[in-house]
């Protein structure tokens, strides 16, 4: 499968931005930035053969330089909330910035979906891959450790779209990296209607500041339960303490797939394209974001982006596990190789 690459604008610095294409035999379409490893554009066929664009993002440079809502973007190096902004490493504070309340989101203002990454591609019969690399110098949002990060992205002739993160550090650190990518299987309109399933029997507690507070909760009988399929927005409503707190869904869910292994812990269906997408992933939890702060985001296609317009699905750690001692921690120590997968697969 060949990768067609062309030239997508300047940086601010002058650094020349480039776009890589990435198209199977069956239609699907997707399109990378070496701007912040992001996903532009992932063109599906619909239930009538007609392409439709899965993904919310911005039609040039300018848009994806000012993306605060982190539209198809790579978080690192760490996706998520740190309560306190702050995290211990080998008896060492480490001070974050404070860019949510009291809170580190995201890594803070300094987000990787701003930076520039090496791009290398390899072209193979059944398959096309581009992995993005880059180094975060030591202290870099405020982390310890030269880190480098490298992030593949593969298209398959089987509609498989395969995410592959690969970090390792000179020092004890916190890699706990995801997508932020907002899905709409209809292209246009709100998600509230599309069809969810999550294999997940419990999701993580949060405080008023959305910080888990270390209890897991079960989802049995309560509108968190997407155990059977239903539509995103049919209890999105509900006087529901977690939901309240939220303003929707953005909560990270335990996932049942096992110990480290590759496994189907999601599905969600447009309900007007007929289009499927099944999530798979290695990682212990996913946050589930229903876009509950965007608000008048101006898109590709001259489109306007509210709330509700997309959802997100980010396979991680679970949030604060750099400090909560009730979850499996994100803190790598030096010289060993983080390594996941998350696989978005269309039918």
């Amino acid at each position: 499968m060949k990768v067609v690459v062309s030239d997508f604008g300047v940086t601010k610095e002058g650094k020349s931005v480039h776009e890589y294409i990435l198209k199977n035999e069956s239609g699907m379409r997707v399109s990378l930035l070496d701007f912040g490893a992001i996903i532009k554009n992932m063109e599906v066929k619909d239930k009538s053969g007609k392409p439709v664009d899965v993904v919310l993002g911005y039609g040039n440079l300018a848009g994806y330089s000012e993306n605060a809502a982190a539209l198809g973007s790579f978080i690192g190096r760490n996706a998520n909330r740190i309560g306190g902004a702050k995290v211990t490493i080998d008896g060492v504070v480490y001070e974050l910035e404070k860019n949510n309340g009291k809170n580190n989101l995201h890594s803070g203002s300094d987000r990787s979906h701003y930076k520039l990454f090496e791009a290398e591609i390899v072209e193979e019969e059944f398959s096309s891959t581009v992995t993005f690399s880059r180094t975060f110098p030591d202290m870099e949002q405020g982390f310890p450790g030269n880190l480098e990060m490298n992030i593949s992205y593969t298209l398959t002739e089987e509609n498989e779209f395969i995410i592959e993160y690969r970090g390792i550090s000179d020092k004890d650190t916190v890699i706990n990296p995801t997508n932020h990518s907002y899905f709409n299987l209809n292209g246009e309109g709100d998600i509230l209607n599309h069809s969810l399933c999550v294999d997940a029997d419990c999701f993580t507690a949060i405080s008023e500041d959305l910080i888990p507070t270390g209890e897991i909760l079960e989802v049995d009988g309560t509108p968190m339960d997407f155990r059977t399929a239903k539509e995103v927005g049919r209890d999105i409503g509900e006087d529901y303490l977690y939901l309240k707190l939220a303003g929707g869904y953005d909560h990270n869910y335990v996932l049942n797939n096992g110990a480290g292994d590759v496994k189907k812990i999601a599905a969600i269906t447009g309900d007007k394209s007929g289009i499927t997408m099944e999530i798979m992933t290695d990682l212990p939890g996913m946050q589930v974001y229903t876009a509950n702060f965007l608000t008048d985001t101006k898109g590709k296609e001259g489109a306007v982006y509210k709330k509700h317009s997309g959802i997100c699905f980010e396979t991680q750690y679970f949030p604060n596990a750099c400090n909560e001692k009730n979850f499996k921690t994100s803190i790598i120590a030096a010289g060993e190789e983080y390594v996941s997968s998350t696989v978005f697969r269309f039918r």
